[in-house]
């Protein structure tokens, strides 16, 4: 591969892992412990990193899964080989001092010898004569010939020597100063890839410890009665909602245009936590599932229309937009005042969080991120389902719809509602 395309295409990888990630250049260096602009340099293709560890790092924090990280190494080990200057032909030595130049050979300014000529002395002395020291001065014993400097042993990758990680993950630096910056590097990487699985979320972050806790609750319906599934095959009955979560797993279902999410944040301690701003990241975006939608009922109201975060999954960067709720049980009824960000949470003062993210046009895995002050520190919390593992949702717009009639027991064809849900 050409130099110049090796370099792009490792540039081109991490330009991608950015783009999915979301958030800008510093705040990115800030977790990696690099400048914005030196992160910025790497997705241009200006500067390829000297240690891969960086990088990986970087994968780590954009949800990469294991093969994404071993292609993105063997882009960075091509694009590393791409820079470095080429190494000397076998054999070439440099000449030794300024000025040095090379014995002249037979034809070099003058006519071989003829056969059976013996050379000529260069000094004047007869062939085989010492040279006399000069008088009053004694010989200098000859230097003794320097020892053949033994060959730098080969160093294990660092980390090929860490379990659990595989040994073709190696590092280009060798010698006890690049092992000792490498370890560091490696108990960092390793640390962090501990917290940031591919694929699952933190439950608390590891630097700073956040000051509160979170609980999450993701299989919601609609008033707790109304909502859709996308399923590959026919299903057995609806369950009850409480039941919801063990049903879908079972039949791997996923919410059909709309996902609800409701997050109990709560303090630590009686210290005020500041909830600064929730941001939504879409970690992974593809076209709608192909499946089938089930509803789970023929429709259903409630009295009480909660205040909650709307989310559209289908902009290129999702925003939770804060809504008014309202309360119609009344005779007059009245509006539940929207969630305003900042506010405060303590151990004793819990707070909810509802959030309805739609989605018409992908199949959207995400996750929340919310920001935190407190006592002079700050933090984000990434928040996924009850396992740590993205959110999904995916848009059925167009797909065949099936209500459940209870009466005969059958999955019935029903109009299809757009985004369902």
């Amino acid at each position: 591969m050409p130099k110049d395309a090796a370099v792009e295409e490792f540039a081109g990888l991490v330009r991608a892992l950015k783009a999915r990630d979301g958030r800008s250049y510093e705040a990115l260096g800030r977790r990696l412990s690099v400048s914005a602009s030196t992160l910025h340099r790497y997705c241009s293709g200006a500067t390829v990193p000297e240690e891969f560890a960086v990088v990986d790092r970087l994968a780590v924090l954009c949800g990469a899964d294991e093969e994404e990280r071993r292609a993105l190494e063997a882009a960075w080990t091509r694009a590393d080989d791409a820079r470095r200057p080429p190494a000397p032909e076998p054999g070439a030595e440099a000449p030794s001092g300024p000025g040095a130049e090379a014995t002249p050979g037979p034809g070099a300014g003058s006519a071989p010898p003829g056969p059976g000529a013996e050379p000529a002395p260069a000094s004047g002395r007869e062939p085989g004569q010492e040279p006399a020291p000069e008088p009053g001065q004694e010989p200098a014993p000859a230097p003794a010939p320097a020892p053949e400097a033994a060959p730098e042993p080969e160093l294990d990758p660092v980390h090929a020597r860490v379990p659990g990680l595989p040994p073709e993950r190696r590092r280009r630096r060798r010698g006890w100063p690049g092992v000792v910056v490498g370890a560091l590097a490696v108990v960092a990487t390793v640390t962090l890839g501990a917290v940031l699985l591919p694929g699952k979320a933190p439950r608390q972050p590891a630097a700073p410890p956040a000051p509160l806790t979170w609980t999450v609750a993701s299989d919601l319906w609609e008033n707790g009665c109304g909502h859709t599934y996308l399923v590959r095959r026919t299903p057995p009955p609806p369950p009850e909602a409480a039941d919801a979560r063990s049903w879908a797993a079972a039949q791997g279902a996923v919410d059909g245009g709309k996902t609800l999410v409701r997050v109990s944040v709560q303090g630590k301690s009686a210290a005020a936590v500041v909830l600064q701003a929730l941001h939504v990241r879409v970690v992974e975006r593809g076209a709608p599932l192909p499946w089938t939608a089930y509803r789970m009922d023929d429709g259903c109201g409630g009295a009480v229309t909660p205040r909650r975060f709307e989310v559209d999954l289908d902009r290129p960067r999702p925003v939770a937009r804060s809504l008014d709720g309202y309360d119609a049980s009344g005779q007059e009824g009245r509006t539940l005042p929207a969630v305003s960000f900042p506010y405060a949470v303590s151990a004793a003062e819990p707070e909810e969080l509802l959030v309805s993210a739609g989605a018409a046009g992908c199949d959207c895995r995400w996750y929340l991120e919310l920001e935190w002050s407190s006592e002079g520190r700050r933090g984000t919390v990434r928040i996924g389902d009850e396992d740590g593992a993205p959110f999904r949702t995916s848009g059925a717009k167009g797909r065949p719809v099936y209500g459940y009639d209870s009466v005969g027991r059958a999955w019935i064809t029903g109009e299809n509602s757009g985004q369902g849900g």
